[in-house]
């Protein structure tokens, strides 16, 4: 299944561009790269060749770029709130918002 804006929040974000658009620290706020890992509550961001940053999901707001190595020239950035994410990655991958039954 394709990562899409309805369903970025229920798929691996590791690999993905990501951008911290607001955060309780602001020192993490505009903080951009490539998602490299991810915990139950922080996502670690690659800013640089040797750098990464550790961003708490709870209390940030993500925008996550799905155009990445896309020839389209339309930019496809989804909003997502952190605390949609918080969870183990196995578990919110697993589960699926769209369905009454699980």
């Amino acid at each position: 299944m394709a990562v899409t804006p309805e369903t970025v929040a229920r798929h691996e974000l590791c690999g993905l561009p990501a951008r911290v658009a607001a955060a309780d620290d602001p020192s993490l706020v505009g903080t951009a790269g490539r998602v490299v890992s991810e915990t139950r509550s922080t996502l670690r961001v690659e800013t640089d060749s040797t750098r990464t940053k550790q961003v708490p999901k709870a209390g940030a707001t993500f925008e996550f770029d799905l155009t990445d190595g896309a020839e389209s020239t339309d930019s496809a950035f989804v909003t997502v709130e952190g605390e949609r994410l918080v969870a183990p990655p196995a578990r919110r991958t697993e589960r699926s918002s769209d369905s009454k039954w699980r």
